[in-house]
């Protein structure tokens, strides 16, 4: 848990921070938006290349290296050099918060199967549960360390995580025992044709107007990735899998879909009240503390393997019925209102990641869990990707009331896309102990 939650801690401190960087370099919001850009590229094209490294050498060494190069960017952020320098700095910690969630459920499914517990759905509940918490709580988190210590401290707080990550790895985790898992070469040129097709799609989702001739781009180095993959005896993904294995598919499309809604109320909404309310980055980071209470409550509820179905279909309507209630905010909005819907959001939020990651650990091969898991953390940054390029179409230059009613409309078609898709899952229906 310790290495896991490195990853959303970072992807949600940055966002009251914005602000602050760019006064203190003179840049303006097209050049800070890329500290969010790349830690979410360097996350959705790293997360499945470290789970295969995971699968082939072991929890234990990837979890070590990924907390030392999140150490040494911990190190280099506070090097107040440039926005172009902190946006690197932003893709080395994407690269090193990569290990901790593959690695994590590597480990439970190892344990559990040596153990004959079956689905360790409560362990499941807490690694989701503390995930969801200090992503929750990461602008409001970075808003009092910004307060008292500046912008830097936003990257300062990644030493002594990351350092407590690789002190208990080194304790408790145990050693990898490689056997014949990296007899198998690594497919190095499956990882690179996979990389520059993501690549080329996260910038295109990015831009969609401006960048369309990136599709062409998608579609060759994508068909490429597939040719080669399909006559590899042992492929970073193994592809044949992936399309027998349906469920896995729709867990990925409804993770997707979910958290497209989440990280367009996390940086969205932070947004406007920041700059229509007036808030300060503290006070704005406190207003999503209900999210917080919320999703920690109901992911520590969620601790059962059974009731998937029902879950997620509670996750839609939360995001459905939250992204309607927005097209009623505006800028005199009662303050306990706005509590409250923070609080629903956080009830979403707290369901989708236990339920969908539930059924990942059940449908996931076990000698590929560690893939399978990176393109999980994958599918839930392309999401995120999605949300910003959205955010950035509804409010335009200035992020005011009307800009938050069309960005509640679009979310209100993503979130009923993904109560048709989860309605529309018979395998959801077939309960396993």
């Amino acid at each position: 848990m310790a290495g896991a939650v490195l990853n959303p801690i970072n992807s949600t401190l940055i966002a009251v921070a914005l602000v602050p960087i760019g006064q203190s370099f003179g840049a303006g919001p097209g050049q800070t938006a890329w500290l969010i850009s790349a830690l979410y590229l360097a996350t959705a094209v790293g997360q499945p290349v470290v789970g295969l490294l995971v699968d082939r050498h072991g929890a234990r060494r990837v979890l070590l290296g990924g907390a030392t190069l999140v150490i040494i960017a911990g190190i280099a952020g506070m090097i107040p050099l440039s926005v172009g320098w902190l946006t690197g700095v932003r893709v080395v910690l994407g690269l090193g918060t990569c290990a901790g969630f593959p690695a994590a459920m590597a480990v439970l499914r190892h344990h559990a199967e040596a153990t004959g517990q079956g689905v360790p759905a409560r362990v499941l509940s807490v690694l989701s549960m503390s995930a969801q918490t200090v992503m929750v709580i990461g602008p409001t988190l970075g808003g009092l360390l910004i307060g008292f210590f500046g912008w830097p401290a936003i990257f300062a707080v990644n030493i002594p995580l990351a350092g407590l990550s690789l002190v208990l790895a080194l304790l408790w985790v145990p050693k990898d025992d490689r056997g014949e898992r990296t007899a198998t070469r690594i497919d190095v040129l499956g990882i690179a044709l996979f990389s520059a097709t993501l690549l080329a799609l996260l910038f295109f989702l990015m831009d969609p107007g401006a960048e369309v001739w990136l599709l062409a781009v998608v579609a060759a180095f994508g068909t490429a990735f597939t040719l080669v993959e399909l006559r590899r005896d042992a492929p970073f993904l193994d592809l044949r899998m992936l399309a027998a294995n349906g469920a896995i598919l729709r867990t990925y499309l409804r993770q997707a879909l979910s958290f497209m809604a989440i990280y367009a109320i996390m940086f969205g909404y932070v947004q406007w009240l920041e700059t229509t309310r007036r808030l300060s980055e503290e006070a704005a980071g406190l207003m999503l503390l209900p999210m917080s209470g919320t999703a920690v409550c109901a992911a520590a509820f969620s601790g059962r393997a059974s009731g998937i179905k029902a879950r997620l279909i509670t996750v839609a309507v939360a995001l459905a019925g939250g992204s309607a209630l927005l097209l009623l905010v505006h800028d005199g909005t009662w303050v306990g209102a706005l509590l409250a819907l923070a609080a629903l959001f956080g009830l979403a939020q707290g369901l989708t990641s236990v339920a969908n990651q539930t059924t990942l650990y059940r449908e996931a091969p076990a000698e590929q869990m560690g893939t399978a898991s990176g393109l999980f953390r994958t599918a839930q940054y392309l999401g995120a990707i999605v949300a910003s390029t959205l955010i950035a179409l509804c409010y335009g230059p200035h992020a005011d009331s009307a800009g938050l009613h069309r960005l509640a409309v679009a979310l209100v078609v993503i979130s009923g896309l993904l109560l048709v898709v989860t309605v529309a899952d018979r395998g959801l229906r077939t309960e396993k102990a």
